[in-house]
């Protein structure tokens, strides 16, 4: 057997009231893809953090090609031959394309302090080939796809490959969490061509493109590492089970607490709403409904749900809400009209990750914890209290920074932001499980039947067909800007995929 070329013994890390390492322990061997799999709060992002030098282990000693190393830093693990793609992404939005993938690795593109611009994007297009990107490498960041701009972090962890003599290991944390079908085929066809020179460690909620990509799988539960298996073993049930303890199945979807609003009143209706992406669309939603969208990237399903929130203009269209005219404006009428949003990216648009728990979830609601325009501490801290018992919300205290949380518990903390409000008629949920595990997804699934069960409507954009199917009354289906069909999808009788496949593409 090869000696590793990335090895952790006994990695330990704690932060205040949370050990988030706890006598870790696990190896990359050459040429071969290692998946990491756990909850959220598993302990999978310190530990790739500690890999790149953004974390200090309390105890323990991480080896590269069996020299212990004390990493510094992103620059310093660079050095040595480790490099990631970010979860949560960190390009620059106001660089170009090619200024983010040669971010600190220029080489031969400046001289004397000033880019060569033609050798930049030359330099920054060779890495775009390797993964069969046609991204021009001159465009603004801020100007690309969510999955674009995945793809182009791909291409600036692939630069290490320039700046090492030995064979590097590349750290990717869910990095298909927002692609489409032939751009996760594209990605899984690089991670082949990477293995050939490289070794790589693949982080994913999807049990099953774990299975389809790694030699091994380590899963890890509570900071520790609870079993390594054999993908030729086990299935994803399997990996459900060790993941969580108990069997998937259809509780998973809380199928039993989707209740029926057939002779429920029309709480939103929407009439030809149109805006840059879409045209003509209309809808309603019952109380009490979950309505899905589906459609691909570039549907104008995203762009119907933000144009409802106040978030992009409407170019027209009426919509009323409870039977009276709604006029669309602004997030703050849309919040006063008792309509919440969760966005599909939390870390940018649903938290402010510096702030705490208590603040995140109480800013859209200052009324409630507030005497005029005086905060009250005292009321403050018991909303807060109230919401972190009953969403099981994990956190050392209520002032705790919420971006030090895992994203299970960032993402109840956003939707108890709109459960505060007695009044919330509408919650328009953007991909709410969007890099959760199948723990945390169970159980905002639970909170979902809960507020349709209390009488709210809710709009669902999900990133699975089988999610959107299986938490709706309904699908639309959008294509081309445009709603294309209404199914049905009651409980017990719920449609196969295929048939609302055929319809989006």
């Amino acid at each position: 057997m090869s000696a590793p070329v990335l090895s952790v013994e006994g990695l330990t890390k704690r932060f205040p009231g949370v050990t988030a390492l706890d006598g870790m322990s696990f190896e990359v061997r050459p040429h071969e893809v290692v998946g990491l799999i756990g909850e959220n709060g598993a302990g999978k992002s310190t530990l790739l953090k500690s890999l790149v030098g953004l974390v200090a282990p309390d105890a323990g000693t991480i080896r590269v090609g069996g020299e212990a190393v004390r990493l510094r830093g992103v620059a310093h693990a660079g050095s040595v031959g480790i490099g990631m793609v970010f979860q949560e992404q960190s390009l620059v939005p106001n660089l170009t394309v090619a200024e983010n993938i040669l971010l600190g690795a220029e080489r031969s593109a400046v001289r004397g302090g000033v880019y060569r611009w033609r050798t930049l994007r030359a330099l920054a297009q060779e890495q775009l080939d390797k993964i069969g990107s046609t991204i021009d490498p001159g465009a603004r960041t801020d100007t690309l796809t969510f999955a674009q701009r995945q793809l182009v972090e791909v291409a600036k962890v692939l630069t290490i490959e320039e700046r090492i003599t030995g064979e590097p290991v590349v750290l990717l944390d869910e990095p298909t969490s927002v692609l489409e079908r032939d751009e996760i085929a594209t990605l899984f066809a690089q991670i082949e061509r990477l293995r050939t020179r490289a070794s790589v460690v693949f982080v994913s909620h999807r049990l099953d493109e774990v299975l389809e990509v790694s030699d091994r799988v380590y899963v890890l539960r509570n900071g520790k590492v609870v079993a390594e298996v054999d993908p030729h073993e086990v299935d994803a049930t399997d990996l459900h089970h060790l993941l969580i303890g108990r069997e998937s199945g259809g509780s998973h979807y809380h199928d039993d607490a989707q209740r029926d609003c057939d002779g429920a009143p029309v709480r939103l209706r929407v009439d030809r709403l149109s805006t840059a992406g879409c045209k003509d669309v209309s809808l309603d939603i019952r109380a009490g409904e979950v309505l899905g969208v589906a459609g691909v990237q570039g549907s104008g399903r995203e762009d119907v749900c933000r144009a409802l929130f106040g978030a992009i203009r409407a170019s027209g269209g009426r919509v009323t809400l409870d039977d009276r005219p709604f006029r669309l404006g602004s997030p703050r009428s849309a919040v006063r009209a008792g309509i919440g949003y969760v966005p599909s990216e939390r870390r940018t648009d649903g938290i402010i990750p510096p702030m705490s728990v208590a603040e995140n979830l109480s800013m859209a609601h200052v009324g409630e914890v507030c005497s005029g325009p005086v905060l009250q501490p005292r009321r403050e801290r018991g909303l807060v209290e109230q919401w972190v018992r009953r969403l099981g919300i994990k956190t050392p205290s209520p002032q705790t920074p919420i971006g030090t949380l895992s994203g299970g518990n960032q993402q109840k903390v956003v939707l108890a932001r709109w459960m505060i409000d007695d009044d919330l008629r509408l919650l328009i949920l953007d991909h709410p499980t969007r890099g959760l595990d199948v723990g945390a997804k169970s159980d905002v699934y639970a909170l979902i039947r809960d507020l349709a069960a209390a009488g709210c409507a809710v709009l669902l954009l999900s990133d699975t067909l089988e999610e959107t199917i299986a938490l709706s009354h309904r699908v639309v289906v959008m294509k081309d800007g445009a709603v294309v069909t209404t199914v049905e999808t009651p409980k017990g009788a719920k449609p196969d995929p295929v048939v609302i496949l055929e319809e989006m593409v």
